[in-house]
């Protein structure tokens, strides 16, 4: 029975692309899901590698989803090796909170991340800076090197002046990735530059509202010329943290795990129990007070909704 990748689901439809097929030359499989799914409350989600019958009129039907190596529920999709973290640098503003919450979830997924700025191109210089909100070329630099301290790899690009997109190329090489974020970020605006002819919808951003339309509104995994598969998805605004618990989160902060271990009892929340390393990291500048900030709301979070649950 031939075996093939889910690169799209819409409206009912799972389209297989045969396994050792050329991905950028390869016709889809238009493919049914069997009835058995539904009835173990299973979907199979693009990025599945899948098994699947042919039917006479050159449809198929997928017969069984093989095991996952991983899987997001937001957006949903399977067998993920590197998530790229999209974030406007302005129009959206940066919204260090908003990335930090991103960040949990994918860190509780144990998938990488690549954080992408874009909108490079629209940076003002430090004596430039009119309103509050303009992020400035000595602000972003300081937000670049906060997280490449933690551990992420940050690339950043303008899709106007066609810069950062070999470097965002390099990083997918060979793998299944996604493009995450805000709606209005810029995330179909790098794809169409890094796939030729691609020439995703995209939008300009709602003066009023301060955010972009959701341009896309499916997802799909599309081929790169490096061998590799990304998916553009829906942008989005609000997470909540139904995967995670509290006592999970301080985990997901990766420059707390190491410092964590430190911690006179074990499963320290890093609130108010005596000889917390973390805390007393934060108060020496060893852990930015910023991402301890994020940490403190985002535990109140997941505490209230396990009230209300």
């Amino acid at each position: 029975m031939p075996q093939g990748y889910i690169v799209k689901a819409l409206s009912g439809y799972y389209y297989v692309l045969p396994e050792e097929a050329d991905l950028r030359e390869a016709k889809t499989v238009t493919c049914r899901g069997r009835g058995v799914f539904k009835n173990r409350n299973i979907t199979p989600l693009v990025g599945d590698r899948v098994m699947y019958a042919e039917t006479e009129n050159g449809e198929g039907t997928v017969t069984e989803i093989l095991p996952r190596t991983s899987e997001l529920i937001r957006p949903p999709i399977a067998n993920v090796n590197v998530v790229v973290l999209v974030f406007s640098v302005t129009e959206p503003v940066l919204n260090l909170q908003l990335l930090d919450k991103f960040l949990v979830h994918i860190e509780n997924t144990g998938i990488d991340v690549l954080l992408c700025f874009t909108k490079s191109d629209l940076l003002t210089e430090d004596d430039e800076a009119s309103v509050p909100k303009d992020m400035t070329v000595a602000e972003l630099e300081r937000i670049t090197k906060l997280y490449e301290g933690i551990g992420y790899t940050v690339v950043k690009t303008s899709s106007k002046l066609q810069e950062g997109v070999d470097a965002i190329l390099h990083h997918l090489d060979g793998a299944v990735s996604v493009f995450a974020g805000q709606s209005g970020v810029g995330k179909s605006s790098l794809l169409n530059a890094m796939i030729s002819g691609l020439n995703l919808e995209t939008n300009a951003i709602s003066q009023r509202l301060g955010r972009g339309k959701h341009t896309t509104r499916h997802v799909e995994l599309m081929p790169l010329t490096n061998g590799g598969l990304v998916a553009d998805t829906p942008g989005f605004s609000q997470l909540d943290f139904m995967e995670v618990e509290a006592e999970g989160l301080s985990g997901c902060f990766k420059e707390f795990a190491a410092i964590a271990e430190g911690c006179r009892f074990r499963g320290c929340l890093h609130l108010h129990e005596p000889d917390c390393k973390v805390r007393d990291a934060v108060a020496e500048g060893t852990i930015a007070a910023s991402r301890y900030d994020h940490y403190l709301l985002f535990l109140t979070e997941i505490k209230d909704r396990k009230r209300r649950y």
